[in-house]
């Protein structure tokens, strides 16, 4: 038992090396015909077990096992590995390494985000600071700061979502014009993007989150004047050079007087004819405006009598589907890479 221990490991050690000296399949197939093959040493060795005493054969031949199974196991690693090479070998030779490679996908702003940061662009260019704020908001901040007291019937309107301790989701970003005019002094210039959150049913038309661009001046000398111009800019800004704005009388309670602002509609370009887009009046309702009013002012401590402002609040969903022609507005939020691909 012990010669057959000694020949054993020294078998086993040949036969490694010579694995690992092979350079191809035919090496290998060669090395495993000497060693495992019907004539080969290892049969050899079996055929010595037979001249052991009776109780040491059952233990010689689970040694001799085992170190087949050792080397039958190196023969299928090094086979897979001559394998893996010419696999790589021959998708090497297959490549043309002079082929223009596929360009890499990349990403890109939203439609809606675009938007946002145009806007915001903007003003910053103007002189405007940009303000974000939290998206939970008391009813102080959304409604009675803002000349809507909690019996005014245009609350119903807002469709608020309510959470608890008094507050709520914010309907209007204008909570951010009623903080920022209560931490400084005339004058002040800002817009405030933001999500906000109504209860509305969705549709063509409809999200119940959505997000807003709102703007702010308040300074003295400041008229409607100023309004329609910096609008006006704006919308040329977003739509073309050649875009008309038409400021239509309408009621909010936090300005007077109020108006609501059309722009002229990006895919009939005011020609009042058929069209999918603005029912053949030649306009688009983008949202309301008008100048801050005083009692507004006053709840923030400024003197309406010294200053005065303007103030305008547009839906930025809305302001896509008019200037990327797209005929429902929940195709914002689908997240569909073929749609959002059409828009980058």
């Amino acid at each position: 038992m012990t010669n057959l221990a000694e020949n054993l490991r020294d078998l086993q050690q040949r036969f490694t090396v010579a694995a690992e000296a092979a350079t191809d399949e035919r090496a290998l197939e060669s090395l495993r015909v000497a060693y495992l093959g019907r004539n080969g040493e290892v049969t050899k060795l079996r055929r010595a077990i037979g001249e052991l005493p009776a109780h040491e054969r059952p233990q010689a031949g689970k040694a001799v096992n085992d170190v087949v199974a050792v080397m039958e196991e190196r023969l299928r690693r090094r086979l897979e590995n001559f394998d893996s090479r010419k696999v790589a070998s021959e998708l090497a030779a297959s490549i043309d390494v002079t082929f223009p490679a596929i360009p890499a996908a990349l990403g890109s702003l939203h439609p809606v985000r675009r938007i946002i940061d145009e806007s915001c662009a903007y003003f910053r260019r103007h002189g405007f600071a940009v303000v974000v704020g939290a998206e939970a908001e008391s009813d102080y901040y959304n409604f009675d700061a803002l000349n809507i007291p909690s019996d005014h019937p245009s609350r119903e309107s807002f469709d608020s979502f309510r959470l608890s301790d008094g507050m709520l989701l914010r309907p209007h970003t204008s909570a951010m014009q009623i903080r920022t005019m209560q931490r400084h002094r005339p004058p002040v210039a800002i817009v405030a993007p933001g999500k906000c959150y109504r209860r509305d049913a969705v549709d063509a038309r409809h999200l119940f989150q959505f997000h807003q661009v709102e703007g702010l001046l308040v300074a003295e000398g400041i008229h409607f004047g100023h309004l329609k111009g910096m609008l006006t800019r704006l919308c040329r800004q977003l739509f073309g050079p050649d875009q008309n704005v038409r400021f239509r009388p309408s009621y909010f309670p936090f300005t007077e007087p109020s108006a609501e602002v059309d722009t002229t509609c990006p895919k009939c370009r005011g020609a009042r004819g058929p069209c999918s887009m603005c029912g053949g009046s030649g306009w688009i309702e983008l949202g309301g405006a008008g100048m801050v009013h005083p009692c507004v002012l006053r709840e923030v401590g400024y003197e309406p009598d010294r200053y005065s402002g303007w103030a305008f609040g547009f839906g930025v969903e809305r302001l896509g589907l008019a200037r990327y022609e797209v005929d429902d507005i929940r195709r914002f939020v689908a997240s569909d890479r073929d749609f959002l691909t059409q828009l980058a």
